[in-house]
């Protein structure tokens, strides 16, 4: 975790702005207030560090327990505006993601065909890196079905979704928000459309935004177009 947290932040030399670190609520100029919780024998509780990219400053010890309490994916979020350093991997289960396509158009895109994905994930057991590791999940409502037009913007979003899911991202083990159900298989912020031709529940077509909002949650979660190239 040390080595991440210093792979990303540069140390500030000299007196830090006089501003407050939004990891612990103390001013930058006083020591970490993770300094009881978080004992490191490299960063110091009054270092304080800039992430390298988009200059927003913490205390280093702050960042690193911050990092410590993640999953350790060897990748940093800024917890001011987001921006991600490294890879993010997520908690995703194991599963398997299935596309085809057909011609019927969807409601809002009928210049094109469809694209189908199905997303298969089975019950089993949490591993450590799950809210309550060797307790059992359940998986329902599985496979699911979720719907794309196969236009260009709807196959660069399905591109995307598979770097997503091999980064363990679209899923995640936790509380289920429609029946409350704990240690189940839930979506993680990146929102599907699971139905094809009705969009009274919000989970349908047509929704003129859709591929947009959908771009937006991917590169929250670090999948953006430069992905593609690698």
């Amino acid at each position: 975790p040390e080595a991440v947290v210093k792979k990303y932040l540069e140390e500030v030399k000299g007196s830090p702005a006089d501003e407050d670190c939004i990891i612990c609520m103390e001013k930058l100029s006083s020591p970490s207030g993770y300094s009881d919780s978080c004992e490191c024998s490299t960063i110091k509780p009054e270092t304080v560090g800039r992430l390298t990219n988009c200059q927003h400053s913490f205390h280093m010890l702050c960042v690193l327990a911050m990092y410590s309490n993640g999953n350790k994916d060897g990748s940093l979020q800024c917890p001011s505006c987001k921006t991600i350093y490294g890879e993010k991997t997520g908690t995703q289960p194991k599963g398997k993601m299935e596309v085809s396509t057909f011609p019927q158009s969807l409601p809002g895109h009928k210049d094109c065909g469809t694209i189908q994905i199905v997303y298969h994930i089975s019950r089993g057991i949490q591993g450590p890196e799950h809210p309550n590791p060797g307790m059992p999940y359940t998986a329902r409502g599985f496979p699911r079905y979720c719907y794309l037009p196969d236009n260009e913007k709807g196959r660069k979003v399905l591109e995307l979704l598979k770097v997503a899911w091999k980064r363990r991202l679209i899923f995640t083990v936790g509380t289920s928000s429609t029946t409350g159900e704990s240690n189940t298989v839930v979506w993680n912020e990146i929102h599907h459309k699971t139905e094809m031709d009705t969009n009274l529940s919000g989970h349908g077509y047509p929704d003129p935004n859709y591929l947009d909002n959908v771009l937006a949650e991917l590169a929250a979660q670090g999948v953006t177009e430069d992905c593609l190239k690698q």
